[in-house]
């Protein structure tokens, strides 16, 4: 149980409860690639990389019917203070379905059949939210590749710490030593469908359901900054 001697009163960054850390987004970043954009909020840079739609290889895994969206989500060696071990964890593994996941509602690959369009989604920088910045630039690397999309994907992690509905976890307020629950959220705002929710801790009923009103209200902030972004590539030729 949570006292005022423990209570989260404050975040150590000066934000208040509901808001967001700084934002920047940016397409057409790996020139080579389909379609790529980076992401980057807080201290947390991801990069992604779209190849396709392209044939997929070996045959009895394509579907006549439409294609097949495949990511991939790597944090790299020097993205955190501790070397990571190069080369794919169990935890990269489940970040890379559950953004699979998450993407799927979005895409419409019915054009394509027999092929796949491989998403690669790169960690350069860690401070919390490294799965929801990844679908964030994912979904801006699908839509500068010029892949049918029904919606932009935005995600966002909230959480409790200290007692405290708040939004956008940095690195402290995950490792609260009073404990914490971080929540990822990924929400395709024009359709009002929610693409991904995970809990990682605990939290009741109630406290779910307001955060996951203050993961709905960031996420628009979120669309605003793909929008621009993308936007801002086309406007400019």
């Amino acid at each position: 149980m949570v006292t005022a001697t423990n209570a989260y009163n404050k975040r150590m960054d000066g934000r208040n409860f509901d808001e967001l850390r700084e934002i920047e987004a940016k397409v057409g970043v790996v020139k080579s690639a389909d379609g790529s954009a980076m992401f980057k909020i807080g201290d947390t840079i991801a990069i992604a990389a779209v190849r396709g739609p392209r044939d997929l290889y070996p045959r009895f895994m394509q579907n006549p019917k439409g294609g097949i969206l495949r990511c991939s989500y790597n944090m790299m060696s020097f993205s955190v203070d501790e070397r990571i071990r190069p080369g794919p964890s169990r935890r990269s593994r489940e970040i890379t379905l559950v953004t699979e996941n998450a993407l799927m509602p979005a895409v419409d690959l019915s054009e394509f059949p027999n092929s796949v369009v491989d998403v690669f989604i790169e960690i350069v920088q860690a401070d919390a939210g490294t799965r929801c910045a990844g679908i964030c630039a994912a979904s801006l690397a699908l839509a500068d590749a010029g892949i049918p999309m029904r919606d932009l994907v935005c995600a966002v992690s909230v959480g409790k710490v200290g007692g405290k509905i708040l939004v956008d976890l940095n690195k402290y307020e995950e490792d609260y030593e009073d404990g914490s629950s971080d929540m990822p959220v990924a929400f395709l705002p024009r359709r009002n469908e929610i693409s991904l929710l995970q809990l990682d801790g605990g939290m009741k009923k109630e406290e779910i359901l307001n955060a996951l009103e203050l993961a709905k209200k960031s996420c628009v902030e979120i669309l605003e900054v793909q929008r621009n972004a993308l936007m801002g590539k086309y406007k400019n030729g």
